[in-house]
């Protein structure tokens, strides 16, 4: 039996942009990261953590940590953050449920960036708005 892998996608401009956990195909993978790290430093400064104990892997701390850092949502919403003008509500899509992690992560972007983030994960549709989740943190 083998696990279903993850994969998160974004439409813009009618044309669907995929991603999985630690993508590298992208053409725009470069700016890509760097907007995630661009993030990353403002989620720091607001108090977000990595949370690993969502890592189900058996490798060291940091593996844990960069493997997160990419999950496929943050690169779907840092894709959209970069394609599209301030103030557009991103819509991205999962095929299975979406971390904790992830989940903590994409209220902290929908504060920064003030922009509504709609996320339809395998189990139900949660938006994103001013730090909150309309799902209240059940997913």
């Amino acid at each position: 039996m083998q696990k279903q892998p993850g994969c998160m996608w974004i439409e813009l401009n009618k044309e669907v942009h995929s991603f999985t956990v630690d993508d590298q195909e992208h053409p725009q993978i470069i700016e890509i990261c760097e907007e995630l790290k661009r993030l990353s430093g403002q989620m720091k400064e607001l108090g977000y953590e990595l949370d690993t104990k969502f890592v189900l892997h058996d490798v060291e701390d940091e593996d844990k940590m960069l493997g997160l850092g990419h999950h496929s949502e943050k690169l779907a919403i840092a894709f959209g953050l970069i394609s599209t003008p301030p103030g557009t509500t991103l819509c991205i899509f999962k095929n299975l449920w979406m971390c904790g992690d992830c989940h903590c992560a994409i209220k902290v972007i929908s504060k920064i960036v003030v922009r509504k983030i709609i996320v339809r994960d395998a189990n139900r549709f949660h938006h994103f708005q001013n730090g909150l989740c309309s799902c209240r943190d059940y997913w």
